[in-house]
């Protein structure tokens, strides 16, 4: 469209059109200056998020301790690490004390893993989680202290080599020779210039675009071959007008605009739009394939039940922040042993290094330690708040791969007593109980019930000794003969708001699938919490995978499948690009949500990848369409919500410029029957006022249909068919309708003004291009039809509000029904209202009219 534009700009100019040629240069350039200003600010944003994510480190150099950027890190640095941290570049351990880290952006599961600096192994082959002795960029350090020499930085990175795989070029198809591939390469080039590639919504508007500027040729012709292809400056300029017709040259900034104030108004909603194409893409998705830690769920351990001995349990529910000890509810069923609760609530708490305060707001919550330490914490502060008061800290037992166990010894110097503290797994810690087997095989019992909740079980055990300082730094004997306690199961809750906004999804015709590295009871608990599975046994048996058999079935039996798994438990990068594929297969529209590097290849294998902004790793914001500032899994719904809306409001905005378009041409082309009593040619509407119509009168009107609110069924209809597009039947047979009518009034205006009182063949000579002071009766009827096509040209744009609803039907507001219907969007009206006042002057304004618009008022 713009090329038709330039064209014109051209032929204007040198047949010394400058007011016409003007006009179209101003517009071109308005549109360039709102897509720059767009692709501005949106760089910007990300430069923004960015920063934010850089991390800085700490580094020894000449003996000397410095902080710098991680970026600046090279091999051999020495690196010291604390709780806390964020791992800057990949690091062989050195020294390690304590030390577990978080590698959920790189495996997809959340949880600590234990580090040993002086581990060595054999094989060179080893899993990337199972490489104890290195800590790799990106990982948190969740615990303990250690120092490392930097190995790999940048790209050389576990993290680095992700993101290479992003930015591998696509290999032509094996056994294409040198001839072909060219060829291929060519035809990819010609389809990206003519625009046949990107988004659904892209490549229609594009191909209207290229329909289009074909039939203004053919119109151009037309007008010739009826002139008798005696070619005259203005037979040229008429004919090149109505091939402008056609064309809805304002549809190319409108659309910028549209995209710009969706971009913003996401932004309002914390989602940043990378790329403007991801705005109508996103609204056509028909499946969301998410991963499960940080974004369903919410990245943070907490206790979700107790189970003491004596049969008390406890329930913690609608936990907003796992570090607040006062959120959420905790619920009890049972008879409480006062006793029996107290040695439970100072055992998990004195057996625990972790730290939780909270802020200068006490709604400021943070925590540091190991993910399961820190929710046995929070849970033990909802009752006790100090360990101080429980003596002190005799010995200290750590936790470690080996034993599974941990054991604290407190006491005092002047009690007879010490108290032994201790917590584990079930399988290990249960042999060292001082309880009957009976009893035992009731915990095992319980145990496994809590497991297949999804939880992750802890067993609390303490004992009384003598106060023997030798005894207490025995580990073996402070580990035998323990009294149980009881059991704590402990998960990384949804977040509140998943369980809604997946009801939403589905409500919107959408599937959504989870696809993480975690076990699969856990994955399948959280898909049914959440409502990705119903909680109808059993299930089916497609519906929950792990990725080891996915990955075994090959695309036939994929396809073959009645559903794509909703859950796939030990994902790996591969099984998500897989997951993708067989969804494209079946002509769906993907999105893929996730925060962690393992995420980046499927993030940008989707339509539409969306990123985490506070906890997604830079791996994965780089491969995003999206980014979701606030890590809220319910931003995703509101992103289709606005993409639909987008895609809505294009399909009102371009039913309106194509009716004016369709009316155009049919009052241009019947219009060229109109002849003077000299047999010459006299046209209906002047070259400006056409230019006028299309350009000045339909912008913001086509604007203002792009600002209309969401309607109400929006998340209650099925996505809408890729096949068709934003065409539907419904929208071209309206194209048609009041085109015709709209083509068919403004001639009855001109015929009727023209024509009234006289007979056909009358009208005044040499009125077609620039009219003489004896060509009243033409400007007056070229007057009548301007005005006419100007004012249904408003009308239609509250007509076409609701593509279901006329104008008295869209609201039930009673009698103020059509008030409210046109002042509800306030752009639209008071563009409606200023279009108006715009016509009423052009008609009037001496000179203006008759000189600038050839035409003139009926009076």
């Amino acid at each position: 469209m713009t090329v038709v534009l330039v064209f014109v700009i051209a032929i204007s100019f040198v047949l010394n059109e400058k007011i016409e040629g003007s006009t179209v240069a101003t517009v071109i350039a308005v549109n360039t200056v709102i897509g720059l200003i767009q692709e501005y600010r949106a760089e910007k944003a990300i430069q923004s998020l960015s920063a934010l994510t850089t991390p800085k480190c700490k580094v020894i150099r000449d003996g000397r301790g410095h902080s710098v950027k991680a970026t600046t890190l090279v091999k051999g640095d020495l690196v010291s690490l604390v709780a806390g941290d964020i791992v800057p570049a990949d690091l062989r351990l050195v020294q390690a004390i304590n030390l577990s880290t978080d590698e959920a952006h790189l495996t997809g599961e959340a949880g600590a893993i234990a580090k040993k600096h002086d581990a060595i192994f054999d094989d060179a082959d080893i899993p990337v989680g199972d490489r104890v002795n290195l800590v790799f960029s990106g990982s948190t350090v969740i615990s303990g202290r250690a120092t490392g020499i930097v190995v790999s930085t940048g790209m050389e990175t576990q993290v680095g080599q992700i993101a290479e795989l992003l930015s591998q070029k696509k290999r032509p198809p094996p056994g294409m020779n040198r001839m072909r591939t060219m060829m291929h390469c060519v035809l990819g080039f010609i389809r990206t210039i003519l625009g046949l590639t990107g988004t659904p919504l892209l490549v229609s508007l594009n191909k209207l675009a290229l329909v289009l500027f074909g039939l203004a040729i053919v119109l151009v012709l037309v007008v010739f071959s009826i002139c008798k292809w005696e070619i005259n400056d203005d037979v040229l300029l008429y004919g090149i007008y109505v091939g402008v017709a056609i064309i809805p040259e304002s549809l190319s900034a409108v659309l910028t605009i549209c995209l710009a104030v969706a971009a913003r108004a996401m932004a309002k909603g914390n989602v940043v739009v990378r790329h403007l194409a991801a705005l109508e893409a996103v609204g056509a998705t028909t499946h969301v394939c998410s991963d499960k830690t940080g974004t369903i769920t919410q990245g943070r351990m907490v206790t979700r039940k107790v189970w003491l001995r004596d049969g008390l349990t406890g329930v913690t529910q609608d936990i907003s922040d796992p570090y607040d000890p006062n959120s959420g509810s905790l619920t009890w069923s049972g008879s409480l042993a006062p006793g029996l609760f107290s040695a439970f609530l100072k055992t998990i708490n004195l057996c625990n290094n972790a730290t939780v305060t909270h802020g200068n707001k006490s709604s400021d919550w943070c925590a540091m330690g190991e993910p399961t330490e820190i929710a046995l914490k929070v849970f033990a502060m909802r009752h006790v708040q100090d360990k101080s008061k429980d003596g002190n800290l005799i010995a200290e037992h750590p936790f470690d791969s080996t034993c599974k166990l941990m054991t604290v010894v407190y006491g005092t110097e002047v009690d007879p007593c010490h108290y032994v503290h201790t917590k584990g797994a079930v399988e290990v810690l249960l042999p060292i109980l001082d309880e009957t087997e009976q009893f035992k095989a009731e915990i095992t019992a319980k145990a496994e019930l809590l497991a297949a909740e999804g939880l992750r079980v802890l067993c609390i055990a303490d004992k009384v000794v003598e106060n023997s300082p030798k005894d207490a730094q025995d580990r073996q004997k402070c580990e035998s003969r323990l009294r149980f306690l009881g059991l704590v199961g402990m998960y990384d809750p949804p977040r509140l708001e998943a369980a809604g906004a997946v009801t939403q999804l589905h409500q919107a015709g959408l599937s959504v699938h989870m696809l993480t590295g975690d076990h699969i009871q856990t994955a399948t608990a959280i898909a049914k919490e959440v409502g990705i599975l119903s909680h109808e046994s059993p299930l089916p048996p497609s519906a929950v995978m792990a990725a080891s058999d996915f990955a075994k079935l090959s695309d036939d039996e994929v396809d073959a499948l009645d559903n794509i798994p909703f859950v796939i438990a030990r994902c790996t990068p591969e099984t998500k690009v897989k997951v993708i594929e067989a969804i494209h297969r079946r002509n769906g529209f993907c999105i893929m949500t996730g925060d962690g590097a393992n995420d980046a290849p499927a993030l940008k294998k989707a339509d539409v990848g969306i990123a985490m902004g506070e906890r997604g790793s830079d791996v994965a914001k780089e491969a995003a369409d999206m980014i979701l500032t606030d890590d809220n899994f319910s931003s995703i719904v509101t992103a289709i919500r606005e993409g639909r809306r987008l895609t809505d409001n294009i399909q009102k905005f371009l039913l309106h410029l194509q009716v004016a378009n369709i009316g155009q041409i049919i009052l241009l082309l019947v219009g060229l029957t109109f002849l003077d009593f000299e047999g010459d040619l006299v046209f209906a509407l002047s070259g400006l006022a056409v230019l006028w119509v299309n350009l000045v009168t339909s912008s913001p009107l086509a604007i203002g249909l792009g600002l209309e609110e969401a309607q109400d069924n929006i998340l209650r209809r099925p996505p809408r068919s890729r096949r068709m597009g934003i065409f539907s039947v419904e929208l071209i047979c309206d194209q048609f309708v009041y085109g015709i009518s709209m083509g068919a009034l403004s001639l009855a205006a001109f015929m009727i003004v023209a024509y009234g009182d006289i007979g056909y063949h009358l009208l005044e000579k040499n009125c077609a291009k620039s009219p003489a002071s004896g060509c009243g009766r033409v400007l007056r009827a070229r007057g009548a039809t301007f005005a006419t096509l100007s004012f249904l040209f408003m009308v239609m744009a509250w007509e076409v509000k609701h593509s279901l609803r006329s104008l008295f039907t869209q609201t039930e507001r009673g009698s103020l029904t059509v008030f409210y219907t046109v002042y509800r969007n306030r752009f639209l009206f008071w563009s409606v209202i200023a279009g108006i006042v715009a016509t009423i002057l052009v008609i009037h304004i001496p000179h203006v009219n008759n000189r600038v618009f050839e035409h003139r008022s009926l009076g």
